[in-house]
């Protein structure tokens, strides 16, 4: 279980590193992000994701609201996922907590234009991240738990 958490994270961490260019700021497709749905199957998923996130937010280059805030968004839906892993509010989980979480404090950090707290800038930036969260589960993370239903290990 140690292995696979750790496996999770650096495979999270990899993907983020070499996917650079669209892995972070407020126009984003995260591929790593596919990944926040394991913990549907694998409870080590959980720690593993929040480990990979730390570590991609700290070479993402926007600072410690991104690193902390950031980190502990994945571990929240990391989290809910798991806790509503027999229903597809798992696959909901990590969209919508990135969407607020992510979309709030990115408003502040980049400074975009417009009203904070529910106007134009926040809603623009939450929009921006649940739609690129949303193609990245849905294309990507709900494919990938079908086939680890099929052919990976059973826990």
């Amino acid at each position: 279980m140690v292995a696979r958490a750790g496996l999770i994270a650096a495979i999270y961490v990899a993907l983020c590193w070499v996917l650079k260019p669209i892995s972070f700021n407020v126009l984003q497709f995260r591929v790593a992000e596919a990944l926040t749905v394991l913990p549907i199957l694998y409870a080590e998923a959980v720690p593993g994701l929040f480990v990979g996130a730390l570590l991609a937010n700290v070479i993402g280059g926007l600072g410690i609201w991104d690193i902390v805030l950031g980190s502990l968004a994945t571990l929240l839906a990391a989290w809910l996922t798991r806790r509503y892993r027999r229903s597809w509010a798992a696959y909901l989980s990590p969209i919508l907590v990135n969407a607020v979480i992510v979309g709030w404090y990115l408003t502040y950090l980049l400074g975009l234009p417009g009203p904070k707290l529910l106007g134009s800038a926040f809603l623009g930036a939450a929009l921006a991240i649940g739609v690129s969260e949303a193609a990245v589960v849905l294309a990507l993370g709900v494919p990938l738990v079908g086939f680890l239903r099929r052919t990976g290990p059973r826990c």
